[in-house]
């Protein structure tokens, strides 16, 4: 399949007339609790020729297509993906952290995960995080019978939560890493590997009751971070002339 997505990313950047700078997997698949059907959610950065960037108007600065092939492909141009940077935005940091790499070229990833600890912002990461879980607890796992796979869209948020409270660094994509260091009870992680074992393994998670335990767990986390939160004040030091340096930088190397 890698060499399939490679291919199709080779496409985008006829299409564009542009390069994709890196290329990765984001979802399921990277956060490791795919099942046997699970798309495959390509996320990319992109930068266009020197002359792109030189004109007054505003020019669209993502891509997105959805294939036949259930690939997923979106993509950032690169000057947003570094405004979204300086503001540590979550699913871009998550990004940098990827476990499956598609497509990685020239310097400029490297540049922007040697300072991703820098431009890191704990609280705006904790909010995003937060939010999601509190999202999806309203639309999936209010009643009394549930979409069972939807567990794990509340747990990671909450857990990368408490992986950041506890390490003041961006959680990990991995969702095994997350249990292991951050679910404490044993009967709950027990509970979550038994779900994930049967995700894996391609049984269809339909409605099923709901898992006390489980929920007992989620409702404890969401309280005690929104607790957190009132409380929490942290400011961040932007240097956004180290980006702009960046973005010159990455324009001459792939204008050579």
């Amino acid at each position: 399949m890698k060499h399939l997505i490679v291919k199709e990313l080779l496409n985008v950047e006829e299409i564009l007339d542009a390069k994709i700078l890196y290329a990765v997997e984001s979802g399921s698949r990277a956060w490791g609790f795919e099942s046997t059907d699970s798309d495959w959610d390509v996320r990319f950065i992109y930068i266009h020729k020197k002359n792109w960037y030189l004109t007054i108007d505003e020019k669209k600065d993502s891509y997105e297509k959805i294939l036949p092939n259930e690939i997923d492909l979106a993509g950032w141009e690169f000057k947003k993906a570094l405004k979204l940077f300086r503001k540590s935005n979550p699913p871009l940091m998550e990004w940098l952290r990827s476990p499956i790499i598609y497509l990685e070229k020239y310097t400029a990833i490297k540049k922007l995960r040697e300072l991703a600890s820098e431009y890191f912002n704990p609280k705006s990461c904790l909010y995003h995080y937060l939010n999601m879980a509190e999202g999806n607890y309203r639309t999936y796992l209010k009643t009394d019978d549930v979409r069972i796979k939807k567990y794990f869209y509340l747990l990671r948020p909450l857990l990368a939560c408490s992986w950041i409270e506890e390490t003041n660094t961006m959680a990990p994509m991995e969702f095994d890493k997350l249990v292991k260091s951050q679910v404490k009870d044993e009967n709950v992680k027990a509970e979550i590997y038994s779900l994930l074992k049967r995700k894996k393994e391609g049984e269809e998670l339909g409605i099923e009751p709901k898992i006390k335990l489980l929920n007992e767990f989620i409702d404890e986390k969401i309280q005690y971070f929104n607790n957190y939160l009132k409380q929490f004040n942290v400011d961040v030091l932007i240097n956004t002339e180290k980006l702009n340096v960046i973005l010159r930088e990455t324009l001459d190397e792939v204008d050579r």
